[in-house]
């Protein structure tokens, strides 16, 4: 069983944390509740951080004829944009000196919102601007870390887009310990332990990675940790995929082959094709394998984080019915 270093995420605060939202209530998230013991969070309301109390007018973006978003009051059409800029600006600014993970925004919000915010034509009894844009504070946020898994409540609800978020925080957390010790042989571990996961992600980038901390160049330990870390946000910001998946469980697969009976192998390949065709989830083939790996005492694939690349007790297939 894996010990986890406590990711950092920044949240919307009226994500269970507080009754801050424009009508006065707090926001209900199952997702969020149960990440609270495993997750350092740090809470922000951007609209109470510009003076704005709670229960209070609400806020939106009007799209102007030139197609500039303005940040407004919904009624009275008092602008809060350059508030909003000048907040987030100076908020994100001071997060550099903090060793951030990811971000959980409040979706279709006007302020936190980072890619489903409505666009009206102007305040009060006005039309919808077609498309969606970003809120003010969202989109800032994704101009500053648009490298760093950034999403919002709604979408932690489908299972495939939760499982990467929750793989990408706990493993950039991972990192950041490693990163602190200033050892080149603890990187060439935390490598070695990702392998499968990574091959299962992208395949080209962690050949380039490997290559990276093989070092054949001769090039600096910090210089070393600077391109590998590059390349860790690029890999963990890849979606997986059934056929990724499928070429990294084979690799695993491939260390057991000698071992296994003529109906186990026939089992497992049976399982690989229902996986393929949607018929079973990810986690009974990796359950599988894992049972191998225990079974057959195998030293190199127990230290492998796809058997367990977050806390398990995480783990809850739940779907906003998107399948997994």
């Amino acid at each position: 069983m894996r010990t986890f270093q406590k990711p950092t995420v920044v949240i919307s605060k009226c994500l269970e944390h507080a009754a801050c939202r424009y009508d006065g209530t707090m926001i209900k998230s199952e997702v969020v509740e149960y990440l609270k013991p495993y997750v350092n969070f740090i809470t922000v309301c951007p609209e109470m951080e510009i003076g704005l109390p709670a229960p209070r007018e609400a806020l939106r973006i009007v799209r102007d004829d030139d197609k500039a978003d303005h940040l407004v009051l919904s009624k009275s059409g008092e602008e809060k944009t350059s508030e909003m800029l000048s907040f987030s600006d100076a908020f994100l600014k001071d997060l550099t000196d903090v060793d951030v993970d990811g971000f959980i925004l409040k979706h279709r919000s006007p302020s936190c919102g980072f890619n489903d915010v409505k666009m009206y034509k102007g305040p009060g009894k006005s039309n919808i601007y077609p498309g969606k844009t970003s809120g003010v504070f969202g989109g800032r946020v994704k101009a500053y870390y648009d490298d760093y898994p950034v999403e919002n409540e709604g979408r932690l609800r489908h299972f495939n887009i939760r499982e990467q978020f929750l793989i990408g925080i706990f493993t950039l957390s991972t990192f950041r310990e490693v990163k602190g010790s200033g050892a080149l042989k603890a990187l060439v571990k935390f490598h070695s332990e990702n392998k499968y996961l990574f091959m299962a992600l992208s395949p080209g980038t962690l050949k380039v990675m490997g290559k990276i901390v093989a070092n054949h160049d001769k090039c600096s330990v910090e210089a070393v940790y600077t391109a590998y870390e590059v390349n860790l946000k690029k890999i963990l910001l890849q979606p997986m995929n059934r056929s990724r998946n499928i070429n990294a469980l084979l690799h695993v697969y491939g260390y057991f082959k000698k071992d296994l009976s003529d109906e186990e192998k026939v089992y497992f390949l049976d399982n690989i094709e229902l996986y393929m065709n949607k018929k079973i989830p990810l986690s009974v083939l990796i359950a599988l394998l894992r049972s191998w790996v225990i079974r057959f005492d195998e030293p190199y694939l127990s230290t492998q984080t796809l058997f367990e690349p977050y806390p398990k007790e995480l783990f809850n297939v739940t779907d906003s019915g998107k399948g997994l």
